[in-house]
């Protein structure tokens, strides 16, 4: 899902740019009221994780790639504000030091990832728990890792077709076709990935929204 240069045009650019850094800022104001002593371990932990699950990439359409995001899971550990933040973090490290990624586009990435992506998974856990027990927060979990997923895939397709990159039809179809399999997997992870948690260091996850 990393949008690379030469995709999207000026004012894709400057929009996207703008509403990212605006965020950011608030989200890092915001942040020095959340962090203590036993936040900061976790999230240069969950940081790591996130930066090796997003580095593994399939292709999308030509230049642009799919991959799995850790929006749930970092918000499940951290809260959303905190999860941005990492996102963001490892997507700037990626674009600046790896290529994944254009620095012109960084700006909609964060958007797609870091804003999009975390509070879908937010929203969604907090709104399916009116509907499921609490028994059934592995079916909430999966339901909203593969709901941030494919929200953040169809953002980044409308980004793409107000730029007039790609035709409309497929970039759909490839985008959120695709994004809607990895959110399967992504589901699975942070399911998984959330439930030994649970059993090894429970107190770990006090800090978010479970």
């Amino acid at each position: 899902m990393h949008i690379p240069d030469g995709f999207l045009d000026t004012k894709t650019i400057l929009l996207t740019s703008t509403l990212s850094a605006g965020y950011l800022a608030y989200s890092l104001k915001k942040a020095r009221t959340i962090l203590d002593n036993k936040t900061v371990p976790v999230i240069g932990l969950l940081s790591a994780y996130i930066f090796a699950g997003q580095m593994i990439n399939f292709p999308v359409l030509a230049g642009t790639s799919g991959h799995l995001i850790g929006a749930t899971l970092a918000t499940i550990v951290v809260g959303p504000i905190l999860a941005s933040i990492i996102i963001s973090v490892v997507l700037i490290i990626q674009c600046l030091l790896f290529g994944d990624g254009g620095i012109t586009a960084l700006g909609a990435n964060i958007l797609c990832m870091g804003m999009i992506a975390v509070w879908t998974s937010y929203f969604a856990y907090k709104g399916l728990h009116a509907f499921f027990s609490k028994e059934k927060t592995a079916v909430v979990l999966f339901i909203a890792s593969w709901t941030s997923v494919v929200a953040a895939s169809a953002i980044c397709s409308l980004l793409l077709i107000t730029s007039h990159t790609t035709p409309l039809l497929s970039t759909i179809i490839a985008m959120v076709g695709i994004h809607s399999l990895i959110g399967i997997g992504e589901g699975i992870i942070t399911v998984a990935t959330t439930n030994a948690i649970r059993k090894a260091k429970p107190e770990l996850l006090s800090e978010g929204v479970l």
